[in-house]
Protein backbone atom coordinates (compact mmCIF):
# COMPACT_ATOMS: atom_id res chain seq x y z
CA UNK A 1 0.00 0.00 0.00
CA UNK A 2 1.03 3.60 -0.53
CA UNK A 3 1.82 5.86 2.33
CA UNK A 4 -0.77 8.58 2.91
CA UNK A 5 -0.48 11.82 0.98
CA UNK A 6 -2.50 13.67 3.63
CA UNK A 7 -1.48 14.28 7.22
CA UNK A 8 1.06 11.54 8.12
CA UNK A 9 0.27 9.05 10.87
CA UNK A 10 3.78 9.22 12.25
CA UNK A 11 6.63 11.66 12.49
CA UNK A 12 9.52 9.28 12.01
CA UNK A 13 10.90 7.48 8.93
CA UNK A 14 10.49 3.74 8.36
CA UNK A 15 11.91 1.18 8.61
CA UNK A 16 14.74 2.66 10.65
CA UNK A 17 14.85 0.82 13.99
CA UNK A 18 14.71 2.74 17.23
CA UNK A 19 17.56 2.40 19.69
CA UNK A 20 17.21 -0.29 22.29
CA UNK A 21 17.11 1.25 25.74
CA UNK A 22 17.51 -0.67 28.98
CA UNK A 23 17.48 0.40 32.59
CA UNK A 24 20.60 0.28 34.70
CA UNK A 25 21.40 -3.35 35.54
CA UNK A 26 21.10 -2.75 39.30
CA UNK A 27 17.59 -1.36 38.78
CA UNK A 28 16.78 -4.11 36.32
CA UNK A 29 17.28 -6.92 38.82
CA UNK A 30 15.64 -5.07 41.68
CA UNK A 31 12.51 -4.18 39.69
CA UNK A 32 9.51 -6.42 40.23
CA UNK A 33 7.75 -7.34 37.00
CA UNK A 34 4.15 -7.17 38.21
CA UNK A 35 2.73 -8.35 34.90
CA UNK A 36 4.45 -11.70 35.39
CA UNK A 37 3.49 -12.21 39.02
CA UNK A 38 0.74 -14.61 39.92
CA UNK A 39 -2.10 -13.40 42.08
CA UNK A 40 -5.04 -15.02 43.75
CA UNK A 41 -8.50 -14.22 42.47
CA UNK A 42 -10.48 -12.13 44.95
CA UNK A 43 -13.71 -10.17 44.98
CA UNK A 44 -17.22 -10.94 43.84
CA UNK A 45 -17.55 -14.29 42.12
CA UNK A 46 -19.98 -13.16 39.43
CA UNK A 47 -19.50 -10.40 36.86
CA UNK A 48 -21.99 -7.61 37.49
CA UNK A 49 -23.54 -5.53 34.72
CA UNK A 50 -21.76 -2.45 36.03
CA UNK A 51 -18.38 -4.19 35.94
CA UNK A 52 -19.02 -5.69 32.50
CA UNK A 53 -19.93 -2.37 30.94
CA UNK A 54 -17.02 -0.73 32.69
CA UNK A 55 -14.67 -2.60 30.35
CA UNK A 56 -16.11 -0.77 27.33
CA UNK A 57 -19.07 -2.89 26.21
CA UNK A 58 -22.71 -1.78 25.91
CA UNK A 59 -24.31 -5.24 26.17
CA UNK A 60 -25.66 -7.23 29.07
CA UNK A 61 -23.32 -9.84 30.54
CA UNK A 62 -23.31 -12.72 28.02
CA UNK A 63 -25.00 -15.81 29.43
CA UNK A 64 -22.18 -18.13 28.40
CA UNK A 65 -19.58 -15.89 30.11
CA UNK A 66 -21.67 -15.98 33.29
CA UNK A 67 -21.81 -19.77 33.04
CA UNK A 68 -18.04 -20.08 32.62
CA UNK A 69 -17.46 -17.89 35.69
CA UNK A 70 -19.93 -20.02 37.66
CA UNK A 71 -18.13 -23.22 36.59
CA UNK A 72 -14.76 -21.77 37.59
CA UNK A 73 -16.03 -20.95 41.05
CA UNK A 74 -17.53 -24.42 41.49
CA UNK A 75 -14.27 -26.03 40.41
CA UNK A 76 -12.34 -23.89 42.89
CA UNK A 77 -14.46 -25.33 45.68
CA UNK A 78 -14.38 -28.91 44.36
CA UNK A 79 -10.59 -29.17 43.99
CA UNK A 80 -9.86 -27.06 47.09
CA UNK A 81 -7.36 -24.96 45.18
CA UNK A 82 -7.17 -21.20 44.77
CA UNK A 83 -7.97 -19.64 41.42
CA UNK A 84 -4.68 -17.98 40.54
CA UNK A 85 -3.85 -15.88 37.50
CA UNK A 86 -0.39 -15.20 36.10
CA UNK A 87 1.26 -13.92 32.95
CA UNK A 88 -0.85 -11.02 31.71
CA UNK A 89 -3.35 -11.64 34.55
CA UNK A 90 -5.73 -13.35 32.15
CA UNK A 91 -4.16 -16.81 32.24
CA UNK A 92 -4.72 -19.34 34.98
CA UNK A 93 -1.65 -20.70 36.69
CA UNK A 94 -0.64 -23.09 39.45
CA UNK A 95 -2.45 -26.22 40.56
CA UNK A 96 -5.87 -24.82 39.74
CA UNK A 97 -4.81 -24.38 36.11
CA UNK A 98 -3.98 -28.09 35.81
CA UNK A 99 -7.41 -29.11 37.06
CA UNK A 100 -9.26 -26.50 35.03
CA UNK A 101 -7.35 -27.39 31.89
CA UNK A 102 -8.52 -31.00 32.11
CA UNK A 103 -12.10 -29.94 32.69
CA UNK A 104 -12.27 -27.36 29.93
CA UNK A 105 -10.68 -29.72 27.39
CA UNK A 106 -13.26 -32.37 28.21
CA UNK A 107 -16.02 -29.79 27.92
CA UNK A 108 -14.72 -28.56 24.58
CA UNK A 109 -14.51 -32.09 23.16
CA UNK A 110 -18.07 -32.84 24.28
CA UNK A 111 -19.41 -30.00 22.13
CA UNK A 112 -20.29 -31.41 18.74
CA UNK A 113 -21.24 -28.15 17.06
CA UNK A 114 -18.52 -25.82 15.76
CA UNK A 115 -20.53 -22.78 16.80
CA UNK A 116 -20.79 -24.05 20.36
CA UNK A 117 -17.06 -24.70 20.43
CA UNK A 118 -16.32 -21.16 19.23
CA UNK A 119 -18.68 -19.64 21.77
CA UNK A 120 -17.18 -21.69 24.60
CA UNK A 121 -13.63 -20.79 23.55
CA UNK A 122 -14.48 -17.08 23.40
CA UNK A 123 -16.38 -17.08 26.69
CA UNK A 124 -13.57 -18.83 28.56
CA UNK A 125 -10.99 -16.38 27.24
CA UNK A 126 -13.13 -13.40 28.19
CA UNK A 127 -14.13 -14.72 31.62
CA UNK A 128 -10.52 -15.39 32.62
CA UNK A 129 -9.40 -11.99 31.39
CA UNK A 130 -12.09 -10.16 33.34
CA UNK A 131 -11.53 -12.12 36.57
CA UNK A 132 -7.75 -11.94 36.31
CA UNK A 133 -7.72 -8.21 35.58
CA UNK A 134 -9.81 -7.15 38.59
CA UNK A 135 -7.88 -4.76 40.76
CA UNK A 136 -4.99 -4.79 38.28
CA UNK A 137 -6.10 -3.08 35.07
CA UNK A 138 -7.88 0.24 34.77
CA UNK A 139 -11.27 -0.57 33.28
CA UNK A 140 -11.21 2.43 30.96
CA UNK A 141 -7.76 2.25 29.35
CA UNK A 142 -6.89 -1.43 30.04
CA UNK A 143 -3.48 -0.48 31.45
CA UNK A 144 -2.20 -1.42 34.92
CA UNK A 145 -3.46 1.08 37.46
CA UNK A 146 0.05 2.45 38.04
CA UNK A 147 0.26 3.30 34.32
CA UNK A 148 -3.29 4.60 33.79
CA UNK A 149 -3.43 7.14 30.95
CA UNK A 150 -7.10 8.19 31.26
CA UNK A 151 -6.29 11.67 32.59
CA UNK A 152 -4.30 12.43 29.44
CA UNK A 153 -6.99 11.43 26.94
CA UNK A 154 -9.16 14.11 25.35
CA UNK A 155 -12.59 13.04 24.13
CA UNK A 156 -14.10 14.24 20.88
CA UNK A 157 -17.59 13.68 19.44
CA UNK A 158 -17.69 11.69 16.22
CA UNK A 159 -19.88 12.93 13.38
CA UNK A 160 -23.24 11.30 14.07
CA UNK A 161 -23.55 9.79 10.57
CA UNK A 162 -20.60 7.46 11.17
CA UNK A 163 -20.59 4.43 13.41
CA UNK A 164 -17.61 2.16 14.03
CA UNK A 165 -17.96 -1.49 15.01
CA UNK A 166 -14.90 -2.94 16.75
CA UNK A 167 -15.10 -6.64 15.90
CA UNK A 168 -12.58 -7.83 18.46
CA UNK A 169 -11.00 -11.25 18.98
CA UNK A 170 -11.23 -12.50 22.61
CA UNK A 171 -7.43 -12.69 22.82
CA UNK A 172 -7.28 -8.94 22.17
CA UNK A 173 -9.89 -8.15 24.82
CA UNK A 174 -8.21 -6.27 27.71
CA UNK A 175 -4.88 -6.42 25.89
CA UNK A 176 -2.79 -3.48 27.10
CA UNK A 177 -1.42 -2.44 23.70
CA UNK A 178 -4.76 -2.84 21.91
CA UNK A 179 -5.59 0.34 19.95
CA UNK A 180 -9.22 -0.44 19.12
CA UNK A 181 -10.23 0.55 22.65
CA UNK A 182 -9.10 4.10 21.86
CA UNK A 183 -12.05 4.60 19.51
CA UNK A 184 -14.69 4.39 22.21
CA UNK A 185 -12.45 6.15 24.72
CA UNK A 186 -12.28 9.13 22.37
CA UNK A 187 -15.64 8.96 20.55
CA UNK A 188 -17.84 7.13 23.08
CA UNK A 189 -19.30 3.62 23.21
CA UNK A 190 -22.31 4.50 21.04
CA UNK A 191 -20.14 5.87 18.22
CA UNK A 192 -17.58 3.03 18.44
CA UNK A 193 -19.21 -0.15 19.68
CA UNK A 194 -17.35 -3.23 20.89
CA UNK A 195 -18.44 -6.54 19.35
CA UNK A 196 -16.63 -9.63 20.66
CA UNK A 197 -16.01 -12.43 18.18
CA UNK A 198 -17.86 -15.62 19.10
CA UNK A 199 -20.17 -13.98 21.66
CA UNK A 200 -23.73 -14.42 20.36
CA UNK A 201 -25.20 -11.42 22.17
CA UNK A 202 -22.57 -9.11 20.72
CA UNK A 203 -22.71 -10.43 17.18
CA UNK A 204 -26.52 -10.31 17.11
CA UNK A 205 -26.44 -6.74 18.44
CA UNK A 206 -24.17 -5.68 15.59
CA UNK A 207 -26.05 -7.45 12.82
CA UNK A 208 -29.42 -6.24 14.06
CA UNK A 209 -28.12 -2.68 13.81
CA UNK A 210 -26.68 -3.32 10.35
CA UNK A 211 -30.05 -4.67 9.18
CA UNK A 212 -31.63 -1.36 10.10
CA UNK A 213 -29.02 0.41 8.01
CA UNK A 214 -30.35 -1.40 4.93
CA UNK A 215 -34.02 -0.48 5.41
CA UNK A 216 -35.36 2.50 3.49
CA UNK A 217 -36.77 4.51 6.39
CA UNK A 218 -38.51 6.90 3.99
CA UNK A 219 -40.68 4.20 2.49
CA UNK A 220 -41.04 1.52 5.16
CA UNK A 221 -40.81 0.97 8.88
CA UNK A 222 -38.96 -2.16 10.09
CA UNK A 223 -41.04 -4.57 12.09
CA UNK A 224 -39.86 -6.90 14.83
CA UNK A 225 -40.08 -9.71 12.29
CA UNK A 226 -37.83 -7.80 9.89
CA UNK A 227 -35.12 -7.35 12.50
CA UNK A 228 -35.32 -10.97 13.66
CA UNK A 229 -35.41 -12.52 10.18
CA UNK A 230 -32.05 -13.39 8.65
CA UNK A 231 -33.43 -14.39 5.27
CA UNK A 232 -32.05 -12.29 2.39
CA UNK A 233 -35.58 -12.02 0.89
CA UNK A 234 -36.66 -9.95 3.89
CA UNK A 235 -34.35 -7.16 2.79
CA UNK A 236 -34.90 -6.21 -0.83
CA UNK A 237 -32.48 -3.65 -2.30
CA UNK A 238 -33.31 -0.17 -1.06
CA UNK A 239 -31.82 3.31 -1.72
CA UNK A 240 -29.06 4.60 0.48
CA UNK A 241 -31.31 7.41 1.63
CA UNK A 242 -34.83 8.59 0.78
CA UNK A 243 -35.56 9.34 -2.94
CA UNK A 244 -34.31 12.94 -2.85
CA UNK A 245 -30.82 11.76 -1.88
CA UNK A 246 -27.98 10.80 -4.18
CA UNK A 247 -27.59 7.01 -3.92
CA UNK A 248 -25.17 4.53 -5.46
CA UNK A 249 -25.38 1.62 -2.98
CA UNK A 250 -28.17 -0.42 -1.42
CA UNK A 251 -26.27 -0.81 1.86
CA UNK A 252 -24.29 1.35 4.24
CA UNK A 253 -21.94 -1.31 5.58
CA UNK A 254 -18.25 -1.58 4.82
CA UNK A 255 -15.39 -3.59 6.26
CA UNK A 256 -11.93 -2.09 6.61
CA UNK A 257 -9.95 -5.16 5.67
CA UNK A 258 -7.47 -5.92 2.83
CA UNK A 259 -9.54 -8.68 1.18
CA UNK A 260 -7.21 -10.16 -1.44
CA UNK A 261 -9.94 -12.36 -2.94
CA UNK A 262 -12.17 -9.51 -4.08
CA UNK A 263 -11.76 -6.03 -5.45
CA UNK A 264 -11.73 -3.40 -2.73
CA UNK A 265 -12.88 0.12 -3.51
CA UNK A 266 -11.12 3.23 -2.34
CA UNK A 267 -12.81 5.70 -0.02
CA UNK A 268 -13.32 8.03 -2.99
CA UNK A 269 -14.90 5.30 -5.12
CA UNK A 270 -17.29 4.33 -2.32
CA UNK A 271 -18.21 7.70 -0.84
CA UNK A 272 -17.67 10.48 -3.41
CA UNK A 273 -21.31 10.49 -4.58
CA UNK A 274 -23.01 10.36 -1.17
CA UNK A 275 -24.96 13.36 0.07
CA UNK A 276 -26.12 14.08 3.61
CA UNK A 277 -27.44 17.58 2.99
CA UNK A 278 -31.10 16.70 3.51
CA UNK A 279 -30.41 14.55 6.56
CA UNK A 280 -28.31 17.26 8.22
CA UNK A 281 -31.28 19.64 7.91
CA UNK A 282 -33.35 17.24 10.02
CA UNK A 283 -31.54 16.43 13.31
CA UNK A 284 -34.34 14.04 14.27
CA UNK A 285 -33.10 11.63 11.58
CA UNK A 286 -30.61 9.95 13.90
CA UNK A 287 -31.58 6.31 13.34
CA UNK A 288 -29.26 3.70 11.88
CA UNK A 289 -30.84 4.05 8.45
CA UNK A 290 -28.93 7.31 8.00
CA UNK A 291 -25.52 6.16 9.25
CA UNK A 292 -22.44 4.77 7.55
CA UNK A 293 -21.29 1.62 9.36
CA UNK A 294 -17.64 0.60 9.29
CA UNK A 295 -16.52 -2.76 10.70
CA UNK A 296 -12.92 -2.84 11.91
CA UNK A 297 -11.50 -6.30 12.55
CA UNK A 298 -9.53 -6.00 15.78
CA UNK A 299 -7.27 -9.01 16.18
CA UNK A 300 -3.89 -10.35 15.20
CA UNK A 301 -3.35 -11.00 11.52
CA UNK A 302 -3.29 -14.74 12.19
CA UNK A 303 -6.79 -14.51 13.72
CA UNK A 304 -8.29 -11.94 11.37
CA UNK A 305 -8.79 -14.41 8.51
CA UNK A 306 -11.25 -16.52 10.50
CA UNK A 307 -12.99 -13.38 11.75
CA UNK A 308 -13.38 -12.02 8.23
CA UNK A 309 -14.74 -15.36 7.00
CA UNK A 310 -17.37 -15.28 9.74
CA UNK A 311 -18.40 -11.78 8.68
CA UNK A 312 -18.69 -12.89 5.06
CA UNK A 313 -20.87 -15.87 5.97
CA UNK A 314 -23.30 -13.71 7.94
CA UNK A 315 -23.31 -11.00 5.26
CA UNK A 316 -24.18 -13.59 2.62
CA UNK A 317 -26.98 -14.99 4.77
CA UNK A 318 -28.39 -11.51 5.32
CA UNK A 319 -28.05 -9.96 1.88
CA UNK A 320 -27.35 -12.91 -0.42
CA UNK A 321 -24.01 -11.56 -1.64
CA UNK A 322 -20.74 -13.49 -1.74
CA UNK A 323 -18.48 -10.65 -0.68
CA UNK A 324 -18.88 -8.03 2.01
CA UNK A 325 -17.91 -4.59 0.63
CA UNK A 326 -14.35 -3.70 1.63
CA UNK A 327 -12.54 -0.39 1.55
CA UNK A 328 -8.86 -0.02 0.75
CA UNK A 329 -7.07 2.72 2.67
CA UNK A 330 -3.85 4.58 1.93
CA UNK A 331 -2.61 4.33 5.50
CA UNK A 332 1.05 4.00 6.28
CA UNK A 333 2.76 2.65 9.38
CA UNK A 334 1.30 3.96 12.63
CA UNK A 335 3.09 5.19 15.73
CA UNK A 336 2.47 1.80 17.34
CA UNK A 337 5.03 0.23 14.99
CA UNK A 338 7.60 1.45 17.49
CA UNK A 339 6.48 -1.08 20.10
CA UNK A 340 4.22 -3.50 18.26
CA UNK A 341 5.45 -4.55 14.80
CA UNK A 342 3.14 -5.67 12.01
CA UNK A 343 3.89 -8.57 9.63
CA UNK A 344 4.62 -6.06 6.84
CA UNK A 345 4.74 -2.31 6.39
CA UNK A 346 1.46 -2.25 4.42
CA UNK A 347 -0.48 -3.36 7.52
CA UNK A 348 -1.38 -1.15 10.41
CA UNK A 349 -3.18 -1.08 13.76
CA UNK A 350 -6.93 -0.66 14.27
CA UNK A 351 -6.80 2.95 15.42
CA UNK A 352 -4.57 3.93 12.49
CA UNK A 353 -7.08 2.39 10.08
CA UNK A 354 -9.83 4.54 11.57
CA UNK A 355 -7.59 7.60 11.39
CA UNK A 356 -6.86 6.90 7.73
CA UNK A 357 -10.55 6.51 6.93
CA UNK A 358 -11.50 9.78 8.60
CA UNK A 359 -8.63 11.60 6.89
CA UNK A 360 -9.60 10.30 3.45
CA UNK A 361 -13.27 11.09 3.99
CA UNK A 362 -12.35 14.63 5.00
CA UNK A 363 -10.55 14.99 1.66
CA UNK A 364 -13.83 14.53 -0.24
CA UNK A 365 -15.83 17.71 -1.00
CA UNK A 366 -19.09 16.18 0.27
CA UNK A 367 -17.55 15.38 3.69
CA UNK A 368 -15.25 18.35 4.25
CA UNK A 369 -17.71 20.29 6.42
CA UNK A 370 -18.13 17.63 9.12
CA UNK A 371 -14.85 18.15 10.98
CA UNK A 372 -13.53 14.66 10.32
CA UNK A 373 -9.96 15.95 10.21
CA UNK A 374 -10.25 17.15 13.81
CA UNK A 375 -11.76 13.83 14.83
CA UNK A 376 -8.89 11.98 13.15
CA UNK A 377 -6.41 14.22 14.94
CA UNK A 378 -8.04 13.52 18.31
CA UNK A 379 -7.72 9.77 17.72
CA UNK A 380 -4.11 10.12 16.61
CA UNK A 381 -3.35 12.08 19.78
CA UNK A 382 -4.82 9.16 21.76
CA UNK A 383 -2.51 6.73 19.96
CA UNK A 384 0.43 8.90 20.97
CA UNK A 385 -0.77 8.93 24.59
CA UNK A 386 -1.00 5.12 24.56
CA UNK A 387 2.47 4.81 23.04
CA UNK A 388 3.94 7.10 25.71
CA UNK A 389 2.22 5.15 28.49
CA UNK A 390 3.43 1.79 27.19
CA UNK A 391 6.94 3.13 26.65
CA UNK A 392 7.09 4.52 30.20
CA UNK A 393 5.91 1.20 31.57
CA UNK A 394 8.54 -0.75 29.64
CA UNK A 395 11.27 1.52 30.92
CA UNK A 396 9.99 1.25 34.45
CA UNK A 397 9.96 -2.55 34.21
CA UNK A 398 13.45 -2.65 32.70
CA UNK A 399 12.32 -3.90 29.32
CA UNK A 400 13.32 -2.90 25.81
CA UNK A 401 11.27 -0.14 24.19
CA UNK A 402 11.65 -1.54 20.70
CA UNK A 403 10.96 -4.86 19.03
CA UNK A 404 12.89 -6.98 16.59
CA UNK A 405 11.69 -6.43 13.05
CA UNK A 406 9.47 -9.25 11.80
CA UNK A 407 9.88 -8.49 8.10
CA UNK A 408 12.93 -8.21 5.90
CA UNK A 409 11.79 -5.70 3.29
CA UNK A 410 9.31 -2.92 2.70
CA UNK A 411 6.08 -3.58 0.88
CA UNK A 412 5.62 -0.96 -1.81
Amino acid sequence: MKFPTTRPLSSFPFPLPLPITFMDSSKLFSTTNASRESHKFSGEAAISLEEWRGWGTTSTVPAIVTQVVHDLNLLEKDVDADMVFGGNHGKLSGGFKVQEDKKHRAKYQSLGDSQQKLQFFSARQIACRVLGSRGYLCQKCWLPSDDCMCSKLITCPLWNRIRFWLYMHPKDFLRQNNTGKLLWQVFGVQAATLCLYGIAEHEEMMWDALKLADIDSANSTPTAEDVADDRPAAFAPSPLFCPSFISIRKDKVWCLYPNKNAAANSVKDSMAELSFAHVEEHPEMTDGAHSLNFILIDGTWSNSGAMFSRLKERYKLMWGEEEIPCIMLNTGASLMHKLRPQPSWDRTCTAAAAIGLLDELHGLPNFVSYGLDKQAEALEDAVEVLLEALTARRLRMGRSITRKQRHNRDIL
